[in-house]
């Protein structure tokens, strides 16, 4: 028998659903269920072929048991080795070389010094930094935000420099992004699952949370829906989150990728709305039914984006040549 698992907090909508609805299809050898830890032991484990993770994020003690659970077997989604090594700022460099138009975007340091630093930390740091140039580079007004981090947590709108200084000392120790503001006619929130299958959704950021998910919104230009859908594809794709939402912000007809590394994506109904809801419940079934069915116990079967994989058969070349 192989288990699919599903690893999660405060939500409630959306797990018990997913397992219903796997259990549901009453595919022969599989059955879904929450997770359950007793235990954590090095190297131990395997009871689960496939583990939907929508915590992790927030609990240190599940990433490093979801780790663990993968080296001996577990496909976890979204894999956990790669989630705890990318970060925004990475990422906006990633779906740049993927050729998806971003806004323009800087790294800044943090307004305070890291605990146990000094300044004699950052001698590799010119002081002062080309201000002037990175306000120029990205305009105002901007955004600025944390350059790893989700759920608007910490973010601000910039009208101008003295207005940045003000804010950005209220960040402390936290790195932060300044990025260009894209004034948008109009914008999309999509799903991506399985790095196949995606559903894109009218969204509007500036709507209270409940309102943000557009019903019965205006036609779209269906070409710009494929142009989404390929960008889309793209990132998933490079990154290799096989769970994950992508938000677009479009401007003079092009589809900025704005965010694009959730992968525990809002999946509440009463947010995403019933017809969200109802695609994202069976898509994840089919999807986390598909993985268990091709899951090999004892081996890894995590999904590794095509930057990783290219990476390591880049260097299995080197080897190979000397």
């Amino acid at each position: 028998m192989k288990k699919i698992g599903i690893l999660f907090g405060m939500e409630d909508t959306f797990p018990q659903a997913f397992i219903d609805r796997v259990n549901s299809k009453n595919e022969k050898g599989i059955i879904a269920e929450a997770v359950s830890i007793d235990k954590v032991v090095q190297n131990k484990g395997g009871e689960y072929a496939v583990i939907i993770d929508r915590i992790s994020q927030d609990v240190p003690f599940y990433r490093a048991y979801l780790k663990n659970a993968a080296l001996t077997g577990t496909n976890v989604i979204n894999n956990p080795f790669w989630w705890s090594a990318d970060d925004k700022f990475f990422n906006n460099s990633l779906a740049d070389t993927l050729g998806v138009p971003l806004p323009n975007t800087v790294l800044l340091p943090s307004a305070e010094h890291p605990t146990d630093t000094t300044g004699k930390s950052f001698r590799n740091l010119k002081y002062p930094m080309s201000w002037d140039s990175i306000f120029d580079y990205i305009g105002f007004p901007a955004y600025m935000k944390p350059y790893a981090g989700g759920g608007w947590k910490n973010v601000y709108r910039l009208e101008n420099k003295e207005e940045f200084w003000e804010k950005h000392q209220e960040t402390g120790q936290l790195v932060m992004m300044l990025q260009e503001e894209i004034v948008f006619t109009e914008y999309f929130r999509v799903y991506c699952l399985g790095c196949k299958v995606v559903r894109i959704m009218q969204y509007e950021p500036r709507n209270p949370h409940h309102l943000r998910y557009v019903l019965d919104g205006p036609p779209v230009d269906k070409k710009l829906l494929a142009t989404v859908k390929d960008y889309t594809l793209r990132l998933c794709k490079g990154l290799g989150y096989d769970f994950n939402t992508v938000e677009f912000a479009v401007r003079d007809g092009i589809p900025y990728a704005i965010d694009f590394g959730n992968p525990a994506p809002d999946a509440d109904i009463n947010s995403v709305g019933a017809e969200n809801f109802e695609w994202v419940v069976e898509e994840a079934a089919k999807m986390a039914i598909a993985v268990a069915k091709k899951q090999k116990p004892g081996k890894i079967n995590l999904t590794w984006g095509t930057f990783l994989r290219e990476a390591v058969e880049g260097k299995q070349l080197i080897f190979r040549a000397i």
